[in-house]
C-alpha cells in the first residue's frame, strides 16, 4: 500500500514532518532497520537519506555520523534545525523508550498488518494506542510533546516484519502528526530558529 502524505498542509509542512520523523528514527539508539530506513528516505516526496560521513565518525551513541540531504543544500539551515530537533527528541525518546508496553506495540502491529485497513482506520488505531500510552507518562511534559514523542517511539519500536510495513507505519505517523500536532511541530522549528 503506497500512501502519500496529503492533508492539505503545504509542502514545507510535509517536508518538515517527513524529515522530523525520519531524523528521529535515524538518531534513535539501537534501531534495527537501517536498510529499510535508508530505502524509505529515498522514497519520500522530498528525498531524505542517510549519507555516511567519509571520516566514519562515530557519535556518542555508537551510530555513524550521518546527515539529511535534500537533493542539494538550498535549505541547509532549516534542515540542520530539523535534524537538531529530531536528535534532541531521539535522546528524550531513548530515555522514555523502556516504558512503552510491548503488548501495545504488538497489538497495533497486528492491526496494521490487516491489508484491508484504510489510512483513516490506521490513524484511529494509532490515536487509540497513543491515548493508552499517554496514561503511563508523567504529566510534567507538555501533552503535545509527549504525544509527538510517543508517536515516533511507536515507529521506532515497530516489529519490522515484514520490512515493507515500515513505510506504512512511517506515513501513518507522519499523517497523524501533520493532522494533530503540526502547530506544535511548527512551534518547535520556530523556537529553534530564534
Amino acid at each position: 500500500m503506497e500512501s502519500k502524505v496529503s492533508n492539505g498542509s503545504g509542502s514545507q509542512d510535509e517536508r518538515i514532518t517527513n524529515l522530523l520523523v525520519f531524523g528521529f528514527l535515524q538518531n534513535c539508539s539501537n534501531y534495527n532497520f537501517h536498510e529499510e530506513l535508508e530505502l524509505l528516505g529515498r522514497e519520500l516526496p522530498v528525498p531524505a537519506y542517510l549519507k555516511e560521513d567519509h571520516d566514519d565518525e562515530l557519535q556518542t551513541d555508537g551510530n555513524r555520523c550521518s546527515y539529511f540531504l535534500d537533493g542539494g543544500a538550498r535549505d541547509s539551515e532549516s534542515q540542520e534545525i530539523i535534524q537538531d530537533i529530531a536528535r534532541q527528541l531521539a535522546q528524550i525518546g531513548n530515555r522514555m523508550d523502556h516504558s512503552i508496553h510491548p503488548g501495545l506495540v504488538n497489538n497495533l502491529a497486528m492491526q496494521f498488518m490487516n491489508v484491508n485497513l484504510s489510512e483513516e482506520d490506521r490513524r484511529k488505531h494509532l490515536a487509540a494506542a497513543l491515548e493508552q500510552a499517554m496514561q503511563t507518562y508523567p504529566k510534567d511534559m507538555e501533552k503535545e510533546k509527549t504525544m509527538l514523542m510517543l508517536a515516533m517511539l511507536l515507529a521506532k519500536k515497530w516489529p519490522i516484519t515484514p520490512p515493507s510495513l515500515l513505510r506504512d507505519v512511517f506515513h501513518t505517523i507522519v499523517n497523524f502528526i501533520s493532522q494533530n500536532l503540526l502547530t506544535y511541530v511548527r512551534k518547535l522549528v520556530r523556537n529553534e530558529m530564534d
